[in-house]
């Protein structure tokens, strides 16, 4: 769909996303997306991942499909964003032998404008990643794009 976002990203930074998932499997993983958007001559806004802010899931009562993070995870990140000239344009988890797709309990977490990465981790190894985007409204997320690049955008 030509409407649809795009999120950049490059083969490595998606195979940590990934990585994560298996090693924290069977619990979800969870962590910031630190980058850019930019705007391209020919195109719409690009956002890109540069950067991975991995965190601990805090949720102690049912980490194998909830995850949580702190103020203080959230304020880590956005200093680690800024520390390299970016910023933090989203979060990534998984979804332990689930679909990636949102959950009812991601969109009563989620706030619109970032960027979502969900990776599916069936039985330890990681399957299908995914990125949405919360609508304004706050009803339902739309799909984004992830185009892996082999290197970053200028």
């Amino acid at each position: 769909m030509a409407d649809e976002p795009t999120l950049w990203i490059s083969g490595h930074l998606a195979e940590k996303i990934r990585s994560h998932g298996s090693e924290t499997y069977p619990h979800e993983c969870c962590g910031a997306l630190l980058g850019r958007d930019s705007e391209m001559e020919s195109q719409d806004a690009v956002r890109e991942v540069l950067g991975l802010f991995p965190l601990i899931n805090r949720r102690d009562d049912s980490p194998r499909n909830r995850f949580s993070v702190t103020a203080e995870d959230v304020r880590e990140a956005e200093k680690a964003a800024r520390e390299r000239g970016l910023e933090v344009i989203g979060w990534y988890h998984s979804h332990p032998d689930h679909p990636a797709q949102p959950s009812q309990y991601d969109r009563d977490h989620a706030w619109p404008w970032y960027s979502y990465i969900i990776v599916s981790v069936q039985n330890g190894a990681p399957q299908e990643m995914t990125s949405w985007r919360l609508n304004d409204d706050r009803r339902e997320f739309s799909p984004e794009g992830i185009e892996i690049r082999h290197r970053a955008a200028v």
